[in-house]
């Protein structure tokens, strides 16, 4: 029987301006609302290659939140988990990209539906069905998300169940209260770390990748798993290095592409795979995130990761 992967964290949607420019401090045309959220991002991707996935949330009773709920819905992720809330507003980002390719972002998270995220006789139930957590790092910086997503890792690895964990984390906000605790109670379970690029750096007195790495193994993680963009991605344990080469792409949006990457690798390594054909598809998830416009639209089917890899490799 397949195993069935939970996340806890974050659902909004994304409005992007069609324009390059820093911010939003004049009127701009606007494309979207596109769903969103790095976990509900992550979870959708497990759910188009066919695995068993859910995903405790919230939203409001509002035209945002149901974008959100529909298209999870038709990926084949469990939405049981996620909470509609009367009267409150589904979480927005609005996005414009500056020329150097950074974002300037104007975010309603922590006000939203989402913010105010509890435990529910609902979301109790997928915790005691679930044999993988998934723990994104925006996920612990809110309080009201980081509570639950703390006793969905309590319930589910008291239970032998595994964990993956993705810190997505920007340097700026580490300094939220209790956050930098919470990341290394949960580094202290993890199975398979998947940080980006510098990210290794955040959690080790390391200064080069090696050391980074070795410091985390011997800390007890499992497998870590480094995504660098357009520069490929790195397997490392201590049965030693795999490498996954760059895939060359014409690149729309690049947002999403390190949830789309985990959710692959996650997929493929919960199915039994090899780190090296999990880091192969994940990388190639990665590439096709970003062939789309919008975070979640580049999240693909395992046909189409095939005919990605067999254009790549051919």
């Amino acid at each position: 029987m397949s195993k069935m992967v939970l996340t806890v964290g974050e659902i909004l949607v994304e409005i992007m301006a069609t324009t390059k420019g820093d911010g939003f401090l004049e009127a701009q045309p606007l494309i979207g609302p596109f769903p969103s959220g790095a976990p509900a991002i992550f979870i959708d991707q497990l759910g188009r290659l066919g695995t068993p996935a859910a995903i405790v949330s919230r939203v409001g009773d509002d035209d945002f939140g149901r974008v959100n709920l529909t298209r999870l819905a038709a990926d084949r992720v469990d939405v049981s988990g996620i909470e509609v809330a009367k009267g409150e507003a589904t979480g927005s980002a609005f996005v414009r990209y500056r020329t150097d390719g950074s974002r300037a972002f104007v975010y309603n998270i922590a006000h939203s539906a989402t913010g105010k995220l509890s435990l529910t006789p609902e979301s109790e139930a997928l915790m005691a069905q679930c044999d993988h957590m998934h723990v994104m790092g925006t996920a612990l910086s809110a309080p009201g998300l980081a509570e639950v997503a703390r006793e969905a890792v309590e319930r589910i690895t008291a239970r032998g169940g595994t964990l993956s964990f993705d810190p997505n984390l920007r340097p700026e906000i580490l300094d939220s209260p209790g956050l930098r605790e919470a990341l290394d109670e949960v580094l202290a379970r993890t199975d398979i770390f998947l940080p980006s690029g510098e990210e290794i750096y955040l959690f080790t007195q390391a200064d080069d990748e090696d050391a980074a790495v070795q410091e985390l193994l011997d800390r007890g993680v499992r497998e870590v798993v480094v995504k660098r963009g357009n520069q490929g991605a790195s397997h490392f344990s201590r049965s030693g290095r795999a490498d996954a080469a760059p895939i060359s792409v014409d690149e729309v949006d690049p947002t999403g592409a390190g949830d789309c990457f985990g959710g692959a690798f996650v997929s493929f390594w919960l199915a039994g795979a090899s780190p090296e054909t999990a880091l192969r598809y994940a990388n190639a998830a990665g590439a096709h995130a970003v062939t789309k416009m919008g975070p979640m639209e580049g999240a693909a089917t395992r046909d189409q990761l095939d005919a990605l890899l067999s254009q790549a490799e051919g």
